[in-house]
């Protein structure tokens, strides 16, 4: 099928005044979570949730109001709010930025940053709304920063600033693409914050609103635009989302203060590569007489109490609607949302407590027109599309193209990698590189009579290949203890020690996904995959502390999405690869080495 074309993507739409269930873990179901009206059951997600009883209107009044542009809690619902709220009053972090804060701030040492309370709230939460992530438990001092980078596009010249960064850190900096289609790079130091900032800016990149209670990258198709089979391409709307958001990087005040944080995705292919089900909000391609649109997922996300799917809201939105129904939905958010327990903050508590018609309600009238449409019946997302390979070389819509997907193990890399992919890009391709959210690269818009030049490159040849190992096409892993102060257990290298062991103990034909996790954020998706690991502690057979995983088995992506459930709980780590292997025999039709040795 021909991609849909765009059509009337209204500049207007960026025109923004700056002042203006599935359950998540097994060892939680003792705590016998009730439903709250409005949510869905499993079998139910296909249909539009149930409206709920009356909604007191009290509970309607917005709990933020606008204070010389910058939004604040209002002091009668202070009662009862987490930490990271009372932050946020005593001090709005944008201010950092929008008052160029920073620039004092990164002027002091780390030893007088700590001898102040407001200053170290700036360096351990308010820069997050820089981008900034003190690693204060494992690398006092260094920095994670955390980009912007819509639909995972970005050039040779972005890749080569973000390599000089890290470089001159030496074996504390190193870049990792993300789940959400991203680049974060590690070993930042405060002192130099200010001028990578600039230096973001004179290459079109920036960090702003990347973490905390914001909007997150807006994840696309990453074949958009080159795919053959594409229904419309994702990269116009997910950059029209990102300049909303950030208000083209200067700083979108109106939506700074948001409860929790907020995932969007725009789906454009019929692979569902960018998982919509597990999104705030998924706009879903659509046709209403004749006209492109998307109809709504809405509500999806991870937490260590509660994961859900994203379900319908029983919504259209036209193209040139994509953008003012999402700032509809997270003003409805941000008056509304809940502030205190931060595990019970995200959307979907929201729309359990007003019922999927009271939330809608109060996105629609927050419309431009106060006008939200109803679903349409004309979806264009083929449910029975079998997912596509998009690693190695595949041809593009444009004749004498191909596209080269590449596997970066666990999405680890170093500056050295990250300057020999962007002169690749260049070489061979049009200087453009594409991230995934199963932390891998393509290269697109390679010549047919270059193709084989760049497989022979040393760096596919020995690092990052088209056709890795098939249990490592989908090995997935978070930061891990390594760097992250949450992480319970290392991950990235233990991933890939456990996959190469396993692969000397059995054979598999076909591939499957397996995602670790260091803690119960989940920010390595591990309820999606074939095969999850979620770190914990445990104890040995000597009765000792070790370092262990939950593991979680068949969690499925695409049109029959179905979150993942505990297999075996709190197992050593050491023990997992028979675990695994036995998996891989029992449910995924693996063969053992020495039975196919013999055979």
């Amino acid at each position: 099928m021909a991609s849909l074309p765009v059509n009337k993507i209204i500049p207007s739409t960026l025109q923004h005044s700056r002042n203006r269930t599935i359950r998540c873990q097994k060892q939680h179901q003792h705590q016998k979570m009730v439903q709250p009206a409005g949510a869905v059951s499993p079998a139910a997600k296909t249909a539009p949730a149930s409206s709920s009883s009356s909604v007191d209107s009290a509970r309607l009044e917005p709990r933020v109001e606008e204070r010389d542009g910058f939004w604040v809690l209002k002091e009668k619902f202070r009662a009862g709010i987490n930490p990271a709220e009372k932050v946020k009053i005593e001090k709005d972090p944008m201010k950092l930025f929008i008052e160029n804060g920073i620039s004092e701030l990164a002027s002091l040492s780390m030893e007088q940053v700590d001898q102040s309370k407001d200053s170290k709230d700036d360096v351990d939460v308010r820069l997050k709304w820089l981008g900034l992530f003190h690693r204060r438990k494992h690398h006092y001092g260094r920095f994670m920063m955390r980009l912007k980078l819509p639909n995972g596009v970005t050039t040779s010249e972005q890749t080569r600033y973000l390599a000089s960064v890290i470089k001159k850190y030496g074996k504390d900096g190193c870049a990792d693409v993300t789940t959400r289609q991203n680049w974060q790079i590690r070993g930042v130091v405060l002192p130099d914050v200010p001028e990578i900032i600039k230096g973001l800016e004179s290459v079109g990149l920036t960090s702003l609103q990347s973490g905390m209670d914001n909007v997150r990258n807006p994840v696309g198709n990453p074949l958009a635009g080159i795919d053959p089979h594409e229904i419309v391409d994702t990269r116009p709307f997910t950059n029209l989302i990102s300049q909303f958001v950030t208000d083209n990087s200067r700083g979108n005040l109106d939506i700074t203060n948001l409860p929790r944080k907020w995932n969007p995705c725009v789906i454009g292919s019929h692979d569902l590569y960018e998982h919509p089900h597990i999104n705030d909000l998924a706009y879903m391609p659509a046709t209403k007489n004749g006209k492109l649109g998307f109809n709504l997922l809405v509500g999806g996300f991870f937490s260590i109490k509660r994961c859900e799917e994203a379900i319908p809201l029983d919504a259209w939105v036209s193209a040139e609607d994509v953008v003012p129904v999402c700032k509809a939905m997270l003003e409805a958010f941000r008056d509304l949302g809940f502030r205190g327990n931060r595990q019970k903050c995200r959307m979907m508590w929201l729309i359990d407590e007003l019922g999927m018609e009271g939330f809608r309600a109060e996105v629609e009238k927050r419309m431009p027109n106060q006008v939200l449409e109803r679903a349409s019946a004309e979806e264009l997302v083929q449910k029975q599309w079998e997912r596509r390979e998009y690693l190695g070389v595949h041809p593009q819509k444009q004749e004498g193209l191909s596209f080269v997907g590449l596997h970066i193990p666990v999405g680890r890399l170093q500056a050295d990698d990250m300057e020999d992919l962007a002169r690749i890009a260049d070489e061979y391709g049009s200087g453009e590189l594409r991230l995934t959210v199963e932390q891998n690269i393509i290269i697109p818009n390679v010549e047919n009579s270059k193709v084989e030049a760049l497989l022979n490159e040393p760096l596919l040849k020995e690092r990052f290949s088209p056709e890795p190992p098939i249990l490592m096409k989908g090995l997935v892993a978070c930061t891990g203890s390594q760097f992250c102060g949450q992480a319970i257990i290392e991950t990235k290298a233990r991933a890939l020690k456990v996959t190469e062991e396993v692969q000397r103990l059995v054979s598999v034909t076909r591939p499957v996904r397996m995602h670790w996790t260091g803690c119960p954020n989940s920010c390595g998706q591990v309820q999606v995959a074939d095969i999850g690991f979620m770190g914990c502690m445990t104890r040995d057979e000597n009765g000792k502390p070790c370092e262990g995983a939950d593991v979680f088995v068949g969690g499925r992506i695409g049109s029959d999405s179905h979150l993942g459930e505990v297999y075996k709980k709190a197992v050593p780590c050491k023990d997992l690869v028979p675990i695994v292997a036995e998996l891989l025999i029992n449910q995924f039709g693996a063969v053992p080495r020495e039975r196919e040795e013999a055979e």
